[in-house]
């Protein structure tokens, strides 16, 4: 072996990585009780400009008829789950209701130019980091919460965890992850024009999320 390969090796060696750490080692319990973990998710969120709004478990479709209409949100998208059978139920006056019931090619400029604002289900929240995790699907597509310029997400507060250590547990993922998780924390943005912060560039400009207590 020639000196000079034994001295790539060595170094090689000598800044080659720790073995990774051992599964309680990404554990990090704080011990928030549920008002805590509200309060933490809410500043949080809020501080990058998203919104929360606690409300009770059965009256999100009554927000959303006092809201929408105020703030001149018409075009409303919903799935072809839960929250869309609710909200077809009891749809607000002045409102259009439309469900994600077709292939995207088949009405791709209408989503992309007539929806005002989509409305889906929130898998769980991290109040560290104040974060939305969504779990899209077929009733649900991740064009959802990428396309429409205002998000309203539905989170349980019982779903609402210390952290992403603590909702991996809880939400035994190690069982069965999904195959396309998004985690969300506030409204788009970015700083990659001249390091100016920019809402909406590529996603919502405003993403708001009503708390179910």
């Amino acid at each position: 072996m020639s000196e000079a390969r034994e001295r790539i090796l060595k170094r090689l060696r000598a800044n080659r990585p720790a073995a990774s750490p051992a599964p309680d080692a990404y554990q990090k319990p704080l011990g928030w009780d549920r008002e805590r973990r509200i309060a933490a998710f809410s500043e949080r969120m809020q501080a990058v400009r998203g919104e929360v709004h606690r409300v009770a478990r059965d009256a999100w479709t009554d927000w959303l008829a006092r809201e929408l209409p105020a703030r001149g949100l018409r075009q409303v998208l919903v799935g072809n789950g839960a929250v869309g059978d609710q909200l077809a139920e009891r749809a607000p006056d002045g409102i259009a209701l439309r469900r994600y019931d077709q292939p995207v090619e088949a009405w791709k400029a209408s989503l992309f130019d007539d929806v005002d604002v989509a409305i889906t289900a929130a898998r769980a929240g991290l109040a560290e980091s104040g974060t939305l995790v969504l779990w899209p699907d077929a009733a649900e597509p991740r064009l959802m919460s990428l396309v429409p310029p205002v998000h309203i997400a539905l989170l349980d507060v019982g779903r609402l965890h210390e952290n992403f250590a603590a909702a991996i547990a809880v939400e035994n993922w190690a069982d069965g992850m999904p195959t396309n998780a998004l985690l969300i924390s506030g409204p788009s943005k970015t700083a990659d024009i001249e390091q100016t912060l920019a809402y909406g560039i590529h996603g919502p400009k405003q993403l708001i999320t009503l708390l179910l207590d």
